[in-house]
């Protein structure tokens, strides 16, 4: 993700302070530094920060104090609590007063950058408002005054402030997370927490640990007692992506965590009642897989009390203009392009293809388009460059791997290719580090990591594949660990 801002960090151990300041430099972002617990507190009531991370042993106010007020004044705001051995019970109040999450020192640097990654992901979703149906200022838009698109708007509007759950229906790519987010931003709890879960990015046992949170020795390596999601999404909404991917044991424990309204941690015998309003989204057909036994018909009359189905691109091809200029603006400023104008071919040409991947591919391509224009008005020949890796072949669909290993092996038949190993080792390792700093947003510390590469061999591969990232990530040694 992008920099977002800045983050407060509250910690009097300078060791601490000087590493951790400096990975979350590496990553992009801002850090302010605090060192006594009444002046961060003070300091983040009156200051626009989209994370604080505090220490629990502070002069002034201690964490657990200060997670409680805090929260209270700015409860969308998250908070990770960092705290030493024998303190855990301890993060557990915390948690349950508001903190994001916590972590228990010592830990390793990649694991505090990805509870960082994910505690900034919850404060855009939270904090970034959707728009419906303009292409205004806002970074994230429900852009589009279709037929289709208006009576979404309309249901949204009916829905919203309803204590009701959610299913959103659409193809991959459509946007049913920004569904999601803006049912919440219009809801009577939106003052409090907006959490996210990928149900088909998670293995099952860790999903249920992810959800329903763990009693510590509820198995193997669970070494402390874990607060799930549902408990921090109490009196808020939790969004669950990909709901058809769910395993069976899953679905059950869902299923009874949304009739009983209260949640038991894995490992424990504690019941927890939970105020959370449920939002799910799946590409996948519900009633095909209820039929075959691989989802549960209850479960799915409990999560669809109101159903919003997304449509497809290529049945909207009236909104694309909008969403053209949209990406355009939101993308303009992030690469560099000053004003970027468009011409009428070619969006012309963008409406008449059949966007297989949705407003997600459309986006992807415009943000391709810009760096290839370098500035200069879009052509219809820019547009065709762009979009020429993910062209459609008979069903709209990019090349898979094993289509390009016959390609390249029926060549070699023909005495047209020599070396079909390096080639298709190339065109992945090309795809890989294209799409890794792509996604990272020319972060090249970030995007090395992610790719599992140094940032030297991230360096070498993006000049290799004349690969210009908008931004340059500093060279600095990385750090294993914090103490």
């Amino acid at each position: 993700m992008s920099d977002r801002g800045q983050i407060l960090l509250i910690e009097d151990d300078p060791a601490i302070v000087m590493t951790l300041r400096r990975v979350l430099a590496e990553e992009g972002h801002s850090v302010v530094v605090e060192k006594r617990g009444d002046s961060g507190l003070a300091l983040a009531r009156n200051t626009a920060f989209e994370l604080v991370i505090t220490d629990m042993k502070l002069p002034g106010v201690n964490g657990l104090e200060l997670v409680r007020e805090l929260h209270q004044f700015r409860p969308r705001l998250p908070i990770i609590l960092m705290t030493a051995h024998g303190t855990t019970e301890t993060a557990i109040q915390a948690t349950q007063s508001g903190a994001f999450d916590y972590l228990l020192k010592p830990f390793e640097i990649p694991e505090f950058l990805e509870l960082v990654e994910k505690a900034l992901t919850s404060s855009l979703l939270m904090s970034e408002p959707v728009e419906l149906g303009s292409s205004g200022e806002s970074r994230d838009a429900l852009v589009g005054n279709s037929r289709q698109m208006q009576n979404i708007y309309k249901e949204i509007g009916r829905i919203a402030s309803k204590p009701v759950n959610v299913l959103i229906r659409g193809e991959t790519g459509t946007g049913k997370e920004l569904i999601a987010r803006a049912i919440y931003q219009h809801s009577d709890r939106s003052k409090a927490a907006f959490i996210a879960i990928n149900c088909a990015a998670i293995p099952e046992t860790l999903l249920e640990s992810e959800l329903f949170g763990h009693e510590r020795g509820a198995f193997t390596g669970a070494e402390l007692r874990r607060i799930g999601r549902f408990e921090q999404a109490d009196r808020g909404t939790l969004f669950l992506d990909e709901i058809g991917d769910m395993t069976p044991g899953t679905q059950v424990k869902l299923m009874r965590v949304l009739q009983e309204r209260c949640v038991q941690r894995l490992g424990g015998k504690e019941t927890i009642p939970i105020d959370v309003r449920v939002i799910a989204a799946t590409h996948r057909d519900l009633e095909a897989a209820i039929r075959t036994k691989q989802f549960r018909e209850d479960l799915y009359y409990r999560l669809s009390v109101v159903e919003i189905t997304l449509p497809p691109l290529r049945e909207r091809r009236e909104d694309i203009p909008d969403l053209v200029k949209f990406f355009l603006r939101k993308h303009a400023s992030e690469l560099g392009v000053n004003g970027p104008s468009i011409h009428d071919e070619a969006v012309q040409y963008l409406q008449a293809q059949n966007w297989a991947g949705n407003v997600r591919e459309l986006e992807n391509v415009i943000r391709k388009v810009l760096l290839l224009a370098q500035g200069y008005t879009i052509n219809l020949d820019h547009v065709r460059a762009a979009s020429v890796r993910g062209a459609p072949k008979a069903e709209g669909s990019a090349q898979t791997l094993r289509e390009q290993v016959e390609d390249l092996l029926a060549g070699a038949q023909r005495g047209e290719v020599d070396n079909a190993c390096a080639r298709l080792i190339l065109t992945a390792e090309k795809e890989l580090f294209s799409r890794a700093i792509e996604l990272a947003h020319g972060n090249q510390a970030r995007a090395a990591r992610w790719a599992g590469v140094s940032r030297l061999t991230m360096r070498e591969k993006l000049r290799q594949f004349g690969l210009h990232p908008h931004q340059e990530g500093n060279h600095q040694p990385d750090s294993n660990a914090a103490e």
